[in-house]
């Protein structure tokens, strides 16, 4: 059942709660309504790509309350922190390297070494952020492909049942999403255009902004081998080669692994979104612990099983080295 709450305190502080709980919560920002998680939690995230009916674990951007939080999340360089001076609070998303230490889980990053940052400029939004004292990851608060919502109604339409918590703060302002400029390369780079004009952005900077080198950029993970880990893959394994560790789903291979075999399972009961929720980290403790070679499991292409296959599969081409 989803609560549909006028944003007061008590329904701000509550929904803090359920975000620390692992719950999803809609909520108001100067551009469009936001589906919120706790950031730094990789199960929360994964529901919010499970709510969406997302089709790709893309990354997320996440919310949080001043500079200070940014810095803490990103290396963000000069020119960057001259736009956040400029523009936050407000509709503008800075990319960059994930801070050593940073909050922000990878999932939400899609496993990438950068991390998307905004400070919203909405009472409500701030109040949230602050009550959590936490980023919180939010895409637009609406079904994969349909029309991102600025009131309310539009948001219980498409994610009623869906999410524990709507928080409704009115009609949104801006309507657009926020413009987003990356800084992972030697010169700025408009990821996206929106509420800011790239006119604006360019007369801070004293610079123009760089188009992405490549059209991929533009949806961060669509490169062909982008997500791999330094072990090799084969998918759909029916059981073990030699030397080979596992990455599991529902226990299928975990019976067939002699002594010694690496195994992890992705969920043990067969649970997508958790599955989901594990799939970066557990690519990456492959890699810790020197395994060359894993077997995978067999993913239903289901749900939130297609973008764990699709990331599988771009994790499994062939190298380009």
């Amino acid at each position: 059942m989803t609560v549909l709450a006028g944003a007061d305190a008590a329904a701000i502080a509550r929904a803090a709660a359920t975000l620390r709980e692992g719950g999803l919560v809609a909520f108001p920002t100067e551009t469009v309504y936001g589906l919120g998680a706790d950031a730094t939690n990789a199960w929360a995230v994964a529901r919010i790509y499970d709510a969406k009916g997302r089709p790709s674990f893309n990354p997320l951007i996440a919310h949080i309350a001043d500079i200070e939080s940014a810095r803490r999340e990103a290396l963000l360089p000069e020119a960057a922190l001259r736009l956040a001076e400029a523009f936050w609070p407000g509709p503008l998303t800075i990319v960059a390297p994930v801070a050593p230490g940073g909050s922000v889980c990878e999932l939400a990053r899609a496993g990438l070494p950068s991390v998307a940052l905004r400070i919203p400029d909405h009472p409500v939004a701030q109040a949230l952020i602050a009550a959590l004292g936490r980023p919180i990851a939010a895409p637009s608060a609406n079904r994969s492909g349909h029309v991102s919502p600025v009131t309310a109604a539009h948001v219980a339409e498409d994610l009623s049942g869906r999410v524990e918590m709507i928080l409704d703060g009115g009609r949104t302002t801006a309507g657009l999403e926020s413009t987003i400029v990356s800084f992972c390369e030697a010169t700025p780079i408009l990821l996206r255009p929106g509420a800011i004009s790239r006119e604006a952005i360019e007369k801070v900077l004293g610079e123009k902004l760089a188009a992405p080198a490549r059209a991929e950029v533009l949806a961060p993970g669509m490169t062909a081998s982008h997500y791999a880990p330094d072990a090799r893959l084969r998918l759909e394994a029916h059981e073990l080669e030699p030397g080979e560790g596992a990455l599991d789903f529902g226990g299928r291979l975990t019976a067939l692994a002699p002594p010694g075999a690496t195994v992890l399972d992705l969920s043990p009961v067969g649970d997508l979104v958790e599955a989901a929720a594990n799939l970066f980290a557990y690519l990456r403790e492959f890699d810790a612990r020197g395994v060359r070679s894993v077997a995978v499991a067999h993913i239903p292409e289901r749900g939130l099983g297609e973008a764990i296959n699709d990331r599988l599969r771009r994790a499994s081409a062939p190298r380009l080295d």
